[in-house]
């Protein structure tokens, strides 16, 4: 047992996170986004919220500080009348532990491809769309 790893970090996960360097990208994924199909690594963690899975990421993870586009989400496509309210929550968990940091966005198409080149996909059971994030793996700065 570790201190202070939260629970639904596996030991899988935890070693992937660890493994990322600098620049290296995870992919927080709901239940509808191709996975399995896009994954140089899949972490399953099926029944975990995103939103949960987002905090305690960020509570192990740094985002790229000299990058913009370290925390990226999927546009909605033309004429989607999906509900995204999962964002708002997202941005009260990035500030929580990125207070610097901005939601970028990514047309769809363009996203599936950067989500390939990913380090990892973390499926997680989220249900609602347009859940996925992209979390770009920064620093840690020594004080």
């Amino acid at each position: 047992m570790l201190k202070n790893i939260p629970k639904i970090i596996s030991p899988d996960l935890l070693k992937v996170l660890c493994e990322m360097g600098h620049g290296d990208e995870i992919v927080i994924a709901d239940g509808n986004f191709p996975s399995a199909a896009n994954a140089n690594i899949l972490i399953r963690a099926d029944g975990i919220s995103a939103c949960d899975m987002l905090e305690a990421v960020l509570k192990l993870f740094p985002l790229d500080q000299y990058d913009s586009n370290n925390f990226v989400l999927m546009e909605k496509c033309d004429g989607d009348t999906a509900d995204t309210s999962i964002w708002n929550e997202y941005a009260q968990i990035l500030k929580k532990f990125e207070p610097n940091a901005e939601i970028s966005f990514e047309e769809r198409f363009a996203y599936y491809e950067r989500a390939k080149k990913a380090y990892a996909i973390i499926a997680t059971g989220e249900e609602k769309q347009y859940a996925n994030i992209i979390l770009k793996k920064g620093c840690i700065i020594s004080k």
